[in-house]
């Protein structure tokens, strides 16, 4: 099945099934221009007493209605965390839900047994207690639970948080002021009924992963933040279970992307515009010295593809005009922390030489034909099952799907069927030498965790970090629900 026969098939298919939404969905309007929450900063370094304790709570997204939700030592979300390159960081994760957990630190370059893949989960009442060796350029990461199988529902529900990596032997003149001119944000859409923050999975939302019909930004719906007139840096995070934004501002100002996932870009890169699949990260440095107020937006380049959650995103909420979401409304007031001269023009990258690959490895991302028939059937029915797969086999988590050897560079070569996905490896980062079949984009660049793979896309990759057959390495889509309905394999470094 083409890619433009499964839209056309699940926009009928999603057409039929999401009938009940309009008639169960009742309009509430959010208070717009609420203050923009600024995860509290937590240094993490070799002394014991970092704790993040994973619980159920409520929040009231909308005001009066509380809505089920999970967080890392808070309602929803988590504080950031900031670990310095060359210092061991010591956290305890306690484990006070009812479900297992993990803590993926999503982008480090860490060995197998403390990366926090699923093999790793822990059970209600018990604490994993990592002391991770940082060794790592400066980064915007981020953590999130990732049990197979429960991986969308925990994130969705709050089981995430932002990674600042700091690297003290890097002195650049960028903005770095947390939460004035540093600013982190963790943008999500959320379906809302009747206020309530809901996950409810359809069969096209299993297919093509659940959207919602709104946008978090830092857990707030319709956030407003107060800059200072001058250079600012957000950190932009995906955290979306599947939806890709097309981030620009609402008066088509230009702006810098200083960094990708795995930190900065050789020079700064001046756009208009800039592309955010699930799992990836930017962070970008903007100029507000003319004190106009502007609001970052993005295009609603979800309209396509109809589940449930989809619907409900095309029928309000966060859309604004003309295919447009609003992610951020922002006012200038005061001095500059940091002036629009000092953007140096390039940066201290420290990009790899990665060399030759000793060997190329061929991936397929697939969402099986004829399991994707049945499963839409299977949910009509109440049954579900897997239909995802890489190179045409799901998930097991007693399979090794292949091993590497420590240190060597391997040509990884990606591709997809029916539609695009974000591919990520945990591990390492790597360099995308080809995308979709075309140059690549000085977005890409960089270090990278997560490509979106929407043609033939190779990317060079070597595992500096050993990993076992106890607590293997994933590779995966990063949306989520394909993850939990196996489009991931494991592979074990030696």
């Amino acid at each position: 099945m083409k890619r433009r026969q499964f839209i056309i098939a699940g926009a009928a298919a999603g057409a039929t099934l999401a009938t009940p939404m309009l008639l169960t969905r009742r309009a509430i309007a959010a208070e717009t221009g609420a203050p923009l929450p600024i995860p509290p900063l937590m240094d993490v370094d070799g002394i014991a007493g970092n704790t993040l304790t994973a619980h159920a709570a409520t929040r009231a997204f909308y005001a009066g209605v509380a809505s089920p939700t999970l967080g890392f030592s808070q309602d929803y979300l988590g504080p950031t965390l900031r670990f310095v390159r060359g210092r061991a960081a010591r956290i305890s994760v306690e484990n006070s839900t009812d479900m297992p957990i993990t803590a993926h630190w999503h982008g480090m370059h860490l060995p197998g047994d403390l990366d926090g893949g699923p093999q790793l989960a822990f059970g209600p009442g018990e604490t994993w207690a990592p002391e991770l060796p940082v060794d790592h350029p400066a980064a915007t990461l981020w953590y999130h639970s990732h049990v197979h199988g429960q991986t969308a529902n925990q994130v969705y529900r709050g089981l995430a948080g932002m990674i600042l990596l700091d690297d003290p032997a890097i002195d650049v003149p960028l903005p770095q002021t947390y939460g004035e001119d540093d600013i982190p944000l963790i943008v999500q859409d959320r379906l809302f009924r009747r206020g309530v923050m809901t996950y409810d999975l359809g069969h096209m939302d299993q297919m093509a992963g659940f959207q919602g019909s709104d946008i978090l930004v830092n857990g707030t719906l319709h956030p407003k933040v107060t800059v200072p007139a001058g250079l600012v840096r957000f950190r932009l995070l995906n955290g979306s279970n599947a939806r890709t934004y097309e981030f620009s501002f609402s008066d088509g100002r230009r702006f810098h992307q200083i960094a990708s996932d795995g930190g900065l870009l050789p020079t700064p890169h001046a756009v208009t515009g800039l592309h955010l699949s699930p799992g990836e990260r930017a962070e970008i440095v903007v100029d507000f010295s003319d004190s106009r107020a502007v609001r970052l937006v993005s295009a609603d380049i979800a309209a396509g593809m109809m589940g449930g959650g989809s619907m409900g995103g095309m029928m309000g909420g966060g859309s604004g005009p003309s295919g447009t979401l609003d992610i951020l409304s922002i006012e200038v007031s005061g001095q500059a922390l940091v002036t629009p001269d000092a953007l140096p023009a390039r940066l201290p990258a420290q990009l790899p030489d990665l060399g030759a690959p000793v060997r190329t490895r061929d991936f397929t991302l697939n969402i099986h034909s004829r399991g994707m028939m049945g499963s839409m059937m299977n949910n009509l029915f109440g049954r579900s099952g897997q239909s995802m797969g890489i190179n045409g086999a799901s998930y097991d988590m007693g399979r090794i799907d292949f091993h590497v050897p420590l240190g060597e560079t391997e040509r990884w070569r990606i591709n997809a069927d029916m539609m695009a996905h974000p591919f990520h490896v945990h591990g390492a980062s790597f360099l995308v030498t080809h995308a979709g079949g075309q140059a690549v984009d000085p977005q890409l660049t960089g270090l990278k965790d997560v490509v979106h793979v929407d043609g033939p896309t190779e990317i060079l990759v070597r595992f500096d970090k050993p990993a076992t057959a106890e607590a293997p390495f994933m590779y995966h889509c990063h949306i989520l629900e394909h993850e939990d309905r196996g489009m991931m394999g494991q592979f074990t470094v030696g």
